[in-house]
């Protein structure tokens, strides 16, 4: 998820022409400097290189409780995407020297822009996960989905305590969060729950989709491919991916990603990462 500048948007059209070619959808990076200076809104236009698959924008859930409603929602029409997510990135505003730190109401704003927005939102988190009494009020309040994201991938309270010279605080919360794999398996929320977070090889694919998650997101790996081999480098990546994501499945006696979560095909582990639990064969 990356925006907002040439070589970001440079990128995204590489990401858009692959998820074309896959099948697959795609999240921008915020949009929030197109919202606030329109001219630059070519920067996220990427329906010429994507033309049928979903692709939804991004916009912080602070920055949300304080925008104009009318003109994010002509915004996401212009930009002809399906849906928007609204991150939830309080401990990176903590720690980002420019962030934005007035969370009242925030909750009560989101409901009310998902209440009238005429267009699925996704709710997500950025690297720590939702508590289960967050989840369930996402999903009271109608979030079509609810990325978990998960502790594992990256640490924006690391990653601006290097940028901001506070990184020995930012240690503090190195081990932050809760693990996808632990919000999936405690608050189950049948179709609308999202995985990312350290998802990284089929194995974690498999344990999410078998712990209820309806897709994965991934990021680093997709962003290496991107700068080794282009369009062509994001297509083999996935494929390989999906490939062998399916010989697990063949191997686990799943012909169908709803069998993955039948009793004795995942078994759980002391620990609660993705990476520690098991898949059973059971052909």
């Amino acid at each position: 998820m990356t925006g907002g500048d040439r070589k970001g948007t440079h990128i995204n059209k590489i990401l858009a022409s692959a998820a074309e070619a896959l099948g697959i959808p795609l999240g921008t990076g915020s949009i929030r400097i197109a919202l606030e200076h329109e001219e630059l809104s070519y920067l996220f236009n990427l329906r010429s290189e994507a033309p049928t698959v979903p692709i939804f924008g991004n916009i912080g859930a602070v920055q949300l409780a304080h925008c104009d409603w009318s003109k994010l929602n002509r915004l996401v029409e212009q930009l002809k995407f399906s849906a928007l997510a609204v991150h939830c990135n309080p401990g990176q505003e903590l720690f980002q020297e420019e962030g934005d730190r007035d969370f009242r109401g925030i909750k009560d704003k989101l409901a009310a822009f998902i209440a009238q927005a005429p267009f699925p939102v996704i709710v997500k988190e950025t690297g720590f996960g939702f508590a289960p009494d967050e989840l369930a009020f996402l999903a009271s309040i109608g979030a079509r989905y609810i990325d978990v994201a998960g502790k594992g991938g990256a640490n924006w309270i690391l990653i601006e305590g290097w940028r901001s010279g506070t990184i020995d605080a930012a240690y503090e919360f190195a081990d932050w969060g809760y693990s996808t794999a632990e919000m999936l398996e405690k608050s189950p929320k049948q179709g609308i729950l999202l995985a990312s977070g350290g998802i990284r090889t089929a194995h974690d694919v498999i344990v999410a989709l078998g712990l209820g998650a309806v897709a994965c997101g991934i990021a680093l790996p997709i962003f290496r491919a991107v700068l080794s081999g282009g369009t062509a480098g994001v297509i083999e990546y996935v494929s390989q991916l999906a490939a062998t994501v399916k010989k697990k499945m063949f191997l686990a006696g799943c012909k169908s990603v709803q069998e993955l979560s039948r009793p004795g095909v995942i078994e759980k582990n002391p620990d609660v990462g993705l990476t520690q639990w098991t898949i059973i064969r059971t052909l």
